[in-house]
């Protein structure tokens, strides 16, 4: 459910070229089936001449409900259309560590 209103929101505040929305709650300590933690990867023609904290910005404004009710981590890969073709993935997440080392 909240994968599906990222999804949404993201779609319609920044009419995305490509957009994943990567469910990674089951690498955390969290109950099965959690949605709390979450990467995307967004590319938008939005982002062009843009610094990379405006960009988040943009994604976290889009997201600022669930941001401070639902999602408890959100790692976010934002790309212009040129960026992405070039590259065509975003780093992957480590597993989380539950506070040890």
């Amino acid at each position: 459910m909240i994968e599906q209103t990222i999804q949404t929101k993201l779609h319609q505040h920044l009419s995305p070229k490509h957009l994943d929305v990567i469910n990674e709650s089951y690498m955390h300590n969290v109950a099965p089936g959690a949605e709390s933690h979450f990467k995307v990867i967004v590319v938008s023609e939005l982002f062009e001449g843009l610094r990379l904290l405006a960009r988040h910005r943009m994604v976290n404004q889009a997201l600022a409900d669930e941001l401070a009710h639902h999602i408890h981590a959100l790692a976010i890969h934002t790309y212009t259309p040129d960026e992405w073709s070039e590259q065509q993935r975003a780093p992957h997440s480590p597993m989380c560590l539950g506070g040890k080392k």
